[in-house]
């Protein structure tokens, strides 16, 4: 990766930015009315949010049919996926601000879901289906204050489809495509995803039932001389109700399971092997609002069982569930100061040679002020109290300054947020290892940056941020245990977007994340990374869209010899084409990935895909 070009990526960045304070138009600014909530609980609009809050909605996801959540997260800033780009049903690595899986947090309509039995008690996101989804945001930084443990990196929230406002109404959408390498180029179909929706509302009533499932074949989990074929399929079935019993009060019951198998092969030998991973989800939760003046009462509880068996060199069966509750009052004194007061309690529970469990429970305040000058102060505190450890206390302060004009804003953000991680019961009472005495990660994000729109047509920003992990859990080889780390880790980066509608019918949307990680060997992190699209809208029923990508080099492990490697640096073209045929009724797209069919290694071993086809439809009543 040469010098020259990343010095060119920051002077057109920097150029974007200096065009945007310039040009003058007289249309409203779009982005002043799009309204954030994952940073503050609150849908303020954003430019009154001191973060850079990564908002994909309906329309975004529509235009991403055909990719999975992990495809379509690994397209963000300060974001990476290892594992998206390979075999379907591969584990994924997720990474962010050069923080590791357990440091980012996924909330599923504002409930923490992770899985207690997994030794990092993360959330498998091969096991959410695209299909269920209305809408994501992504939040970067330390946000433990709000959300608790885990949300150290960045917060994954997911808010689920609920009813539509028709007594009834349905979606079917099926997907086929190949599923090759770049050197078996033979375009056999080896992809399929299958699912369907009927929702609807009757009177105070609501109701939606989901349906999907997805399959591939015809690639191996590793690059062997055999190259046998390593299948997966998950099965996602989803009910939920809902009710309104007045303007004031609303309540939400909803449940889901999630079956999935993938087949796999042995990393360690790097050889075919006959190995399987199924896992089972069960979740079951409800949520209800009592809204009053001026403020509301938010109730949302889900519990969560998770049933897991590997079957290879190393057996085992994973049992584990754990049960949220979380309680907040959102009030709002006038429109300059917003406040939350809530209560979080967890139950985190898995099965070993016995049953273990913890439990946290969390107070916290919060409260944001937005001033009549520009001034924006976003702060909060939350005391962690855990059956185990003890109490842990984390804060977060969250200036920004926005200076507004008729045709957009320029926003000064600044923040200092500190975080904690939880030990897992795998890390506390496991059979391998456990370590009874260990205390929490602690974490501390410091982020300045900047934001500028002007008219309709463009927002850019830029961001610096600083990390620090301490007291960070590891296995110690020496005493065969898990331990707290002296030292301390340390992770520093840049991270720019743009979105430019360069004419009424063509957009660009890019950003581009540098990341530098020190204290360990920062395996599979890119130093560099670039995310682009350049969008058309044809007409009403006519979209096209062509996405380059570049990962720039890291490092990774030989497993074959237990040393550190170099992963050389690649780049993928993609395109994608929608059509409406029937308005509101059917729609076909094309799309493809990795169109020069480059050859590139995403994981040390691991197969990636080559050139790949999918046709699509979705069909709605």
């Amino acid at each position: 990766m040469t010098k020259i070009f990343f010095g060119f990526c920051a002077i057109v960045f920097a150029g974007a930015i200096l065009q945007a304070q310039q040009q003058a138009d007289s249309l409203r600014l779009q982005s002043l009315d799009e309204v954030v909530v994952s940073d503050s609980r609150f849908p303020l609009k954003r430019e009154y949010s001191g973060k850079t809050v990564i908002s994909i909605d309906s329309v975004e996801l529509e235009k991403n049919q055909g990719r999975s959540l992990a495809e379509l997260i690994n397209t963000k800033s300060g974001m990476e996926i290892s594992g998206s780009r390979g075999r379907t049903g591969e584990v994924l690595g997720v990474y962010a601000r050069g923080g590791r899986g357990r440091q980012v947090l996924v909330l599923i309509d504002g409930v923490r879901i992770s899985d207690p039995s997994s030794s990092s008690q993360e959330y498998d996101l091969r096991l959410m289906d695209m299909s269920a989804i209305a809408s994501i945001e992504i939040i970067k930084g330390a946000t433990s204050t709000l959300y608790g443990t885990n949300a150290a990196t960045a917060v994954i929230s997911i808010i689920t489809k609920k009813g539509s406002p028709g007594k009834i109404g349905g979606q079917f959408h099926s997907s086929h495509g190949s599923h090759q390498t770049q050197a078996d180029q033979q375009y056999a179909v080896g992809s399929f995803v299958n699912n369907a929706r009927v929702a609807g509302t009757l009177e105070h009533f609501t109701y939606a039932l989901v349906l999907g499932h997805t399959f591939s074949n015809g690639l191996s989990s590793l690059i062997t001389p055999a190259n046998e074929i390593d299948p997966f399929s998950r099965l996602h079935t989803e009910l939920r109700i809902g009710y309104r019993f007045s303007d004031q009060f609303q309540i939400d019951i909803h449940g889901n399971q999630v079956r999935m198998k993938t087949e796999y092969d042995e990393s360690f030998a790097m050889v075919d092997a006959p190995y399987r991973y199924t896992s089972k989800q069960e979740r079951a939760g409800t949520s209800a609002i009592f809204s009053y003046a001026p403020g509301e009462v938010h109730f949302n509880m889900a519990y969560t069982r998770f049933n897991s068996e590997n079957i290879s060199a190393f057996p085992g069966n994973f049992t584990g569930s754990n049960y949220v509750l979380d309680v907040f009052n959102s009030y709002e004194f006038d429109e300059q100061f917003y406040t939350i007061l809530g209560l979080n309690h967890s139950r985190d529970e898995a099965h070993f040679s016995t049953t273990t469990d913890f439990q946290i429970t969390d107070p916290y305040a919060n409260v944001v002020y937005v001033s009549p000058f520009g001034l924006n102060l976003n702060t909060g505190a939350r005391l962690n109290l855990h059956s185990e450890y003890g109490s842990h206390l984390v804060y977060s302060i969250n200036p920004s300054f926005t200076l507004k004009n008729e045709h957009g804003y320029l926003k000064l953000i600044a923040s200092y947020a500190t975080a904690y991680i939880t030990p897992s019961l795998v890390q506390l009472f496991g059979e391998f290892g456990a370590n009874a005495a260990l205390q929490p990660e602690d974490d501390r994000t410091i982020e300045v940056g900047i934001e500028v729109t002007e008219s309709s047509k463009i927002r850019s920003s830029l961001l610096y941020f600083n990390r620090k992990e301490a007291d960070f859990v590891y296995f110690d080889s020496a005493s065969s245990q898990y331990q707290n780390a002296l030292n301390t880790i340390d992770a520093h980066g840049i991270e720019g977007e743009i979105s430019w509608l360069l004419t009424e019918k063509l957009r660009l949307e890019a950003n581009y994340t540098f990341t530098e990680r020190k204290g360990d060997n920062a395996i599979r992190i890119p130093k560099h990374k670039v995310n682009s699209e350049l969008a058309y809208t044809f007409s009403d029923k006519t979209y096209a869209s062509l996405n380059y990508a570049l990962t720039g080099e890291r490092r990774d492990t030989d497993f074959t010899t237990f040393t550190e490697v170099t992963l050389q640096a690649y780049s993928l073209l993609g395109a994608y084409f929608s059509q409406v045929i029937l308005p509101n009724r059917l729609k076909v797209y094309l799309d493809g990935f990795n169109l020069l069919n480059t050859s590139y290694t995403e994981v040390l071993g691991f197969s990636s895909r080559g050139r790949n086809i999918s046709l699509g439809m979705r069909l709605s009543f």
